[in-house]
This record gives structure tokens, sequence and C-alpha cells, in this order.
């Protein structure tokens, strides 16, 4: 294992080398992963969401802020995130860690490089919310594109970017019979050093 990653590395930077690797050898999107949010009953929750932004302070990806997510991360602002990387690297990498919004500077410089068409479903779509059926969606969607016709589309109040601040990540790469190579790095807080350690398959 230690061929392919340095305990002594920073997890930032061996993250940066695997998902540049996946967006070059892969043929699927890379940048799909699944995030895990904590509900107000203990239950938790997972869906598949696209990483849009990552540096040394974390790793970014925007929602409306009223969907179950959004409820979820204003009550608890900590997730868990799982990146898959199939063939040819067989590769896994686990984030948890503590979230924060992003400014709503950012999330509107963000915002403004969308389609249009996912900037007016941005505003359409009461996300996680009860509807009548696509019929009210469409009737939205036509609302707004009314309503924004012939001008730029402001980013919503209640649309935005999260920043999960991880306090582990875990490499995991498949071997063969099941002996996999796991490495997790993990910190006490966002001002700690990060330390290495090997987990048995």
């Amino acid at each position: 294992m230690s061929s392919w990653i340095d305990l002594k590395q920073d997890p930032f930077k061996v993250f940066g080398q695997w998902f540049e690797a996946a967006i070059k050898e892969t043929d699927f999107e890379p940048t799909k992963l699944t995030l895990a949010t904590l509900g107000a009953d203990g239950l938790p929750s997972a869906r598949v969401v696209l990483l849009k932004a990552y540096d040394s302070e974390g790793f970014v990806f925007f929602t409306n802020f009223d969907s179950v997510k959004g409820e979820e991360l204003k009550n608890n602002p900590k997730a868990a995130m799982v990146f898959h990387w199939q063939k040819p690297f067989h590769r896994q990498v686990r984030i948890r860690g503590l979230v924060e919004k992003l400014s709503f500077a950012e999330s509107n410089a963000y915002f403004q490089t969308r389609e249009r068409g996912s900037q007016i479903g941005a505003w359409a779509s009461p996300q996680s919310h009860k509807i009548s059926g696509r019929q009210e969606l469409m009737e939205r969607v036509q609302l707004f594109e009314d309503k924004f016709a012939n001008q730029e589309i402001p980013c919503p109040e209640n649309w935005g970017g999260y920043r999960v601040k991880p306090m582990s990540l875990e490499f995991w790469q498949s071997g063969e019979h099941r002996l996999h190579d796991r490495i997790r790095f993990i910190r006490k807080d966002l001002l700690s050093p990060w330390t290495a350690e090997y987990l048995a398959p």
C-alpha cells in the first residue's frame, strides 16, 4: 500500500490525485457521491449529489436549503460522503466531517454558471416537499420562466452551497481475495494536524 499512499501526505492531495485519475480514466461521472445526513428522528438519510469543488478546506455541493438534507444539516451540521470509482480503479473514499454553508456570494457565483433551465428549476421546485403531481411542477416552471423572461435570473435565497470540512478521510482500494487496502487520515479538530493509520479490510 505504501507504494501508492504515503502516510505523511496531506489527505487532500491524495484525494486530488485519485479524483483527477478518475476523471481521466473512467467513463462515468466521477463527481457523483453518496451524501448521508441525520434526521431529527435519529434515522440516517442518504442520496447521491455531485461534487462541485474541493480544496484544502473541504468538499462542496449545492442544494435547496429547505430540502430534507438542508433541514437535517440545519439541525445537525455533520455529514458523511462516499465516492465509489469502479473500473479500472476499484476505489472508495469515505469522508466524515462538519458542515458549513457557503456565503451567498459564493453560492451566487456558482449559480450564475448554471444552465438557465437549471436556474429556473431551482426557483420552481419546492424540493422534498409534497406536490400534487408533475403538472403543478411544470406550472411553477412556467411561472418563473415568465417572471424572469429576458433578464438574468438571481440566485434564490433558499438555495446554495455547503462545504463538508472533514475530520476523517479513508482511502480504500480493492484487493485480491477481499484483502483490501485501507488507510484513514484523522484529526481531533479542524486546526489539528492529520494522523494516518492502517485499517484491516
